[in-house]
């Protein structure tokens, strides 16, 4: 007996006894016919599968395309990043020497003038590092080696070790990003007496 499908199609029923009357009533034609159905069948089996595979390659491509862009895209941004930080490195140094330059003093009119054209010229440059988010690094408390950069140790009893002593330069960043380490000096336990008996012992 048949079956029929949701959409009203008919299916052989593939399990239908084929004994008994049946085998009076077979024909030739319905076999060729039957042949030929099933190498229909096969065809389109065969193009099914030559769909799915050619959709998955497609798909895989354009998942591939997809995460070449990402890539690329961020070696673009690390390239601008590093671009950036290096200009942006140096005018943390001309901000420096403008400090510097505001330090000194200052007596004679010329140098009053002067002086407030290196201000208003500060300025502009700090206006720059707000909008782009440049902050100096905080340099107390203990040190932390993802943005201070230890130049000595100052060996104290007063202070826990690693407690940062001096800011010798200041350092910046560019959100989360370092322009320039702050270079400090740390504390550093004090070492103990040395055992001259035991030192005396070492060397013979």
């Amino acid at each position: 007996m048949n079956s029929t499908t949701d959409n009203g199609d008919v299916t052989p029923d593939v399990n239908q006894d084929v004994d008994g009357d049946l085998r009076e009533d077979f024909d030739p034609s319905e076999m060729d016919s039957s042949e030929e159905g099933q190498a229909e069948l096969s065809e389109l089996e065969q193009a099914i599968r030559e769909r799915d595979e050619a959709k998955a390659l497609w798909l895989r491509a354009q998942a591939d395309y997809q995460n070449l862009r990402r890539r690329t895209q961020a070696d673009i941004d690390a390239a601008v990043l590093r671009a950036k930080s290096e200009v942006l490195g140096e005018a943390v140094t001309v901000l420096d020497y403008l400090d510097m330059a505001l330090a000194a003093e200052v007596t004679s009119d010329d140098a009053k003038n002067l002086k407030i054209g290196v201000e208003m010229t500060r300025g502009q440059l700090q206006g720059l590092f707000d909008r782009l988010n440049i902050k100096p690094i905080a340099a107390v408390g203990m040190f932390d080696p993802a943005v201070h950069q230890a130049l000595s140790t100052v060996e104290t009893a007063e202070h826990e070790p690693g407690t940062i002593m001096e800011v010798v330069r200041g350092g910046w960043l560019m959100g989360e990003t370092v322009l320039r380490f702050a270079q400090v000096r740390v504390a550093a336990a004090p070492e103990g007496p040395k055992d001259v008996e035991a030192e005396s012992v070492e060397a013979e």
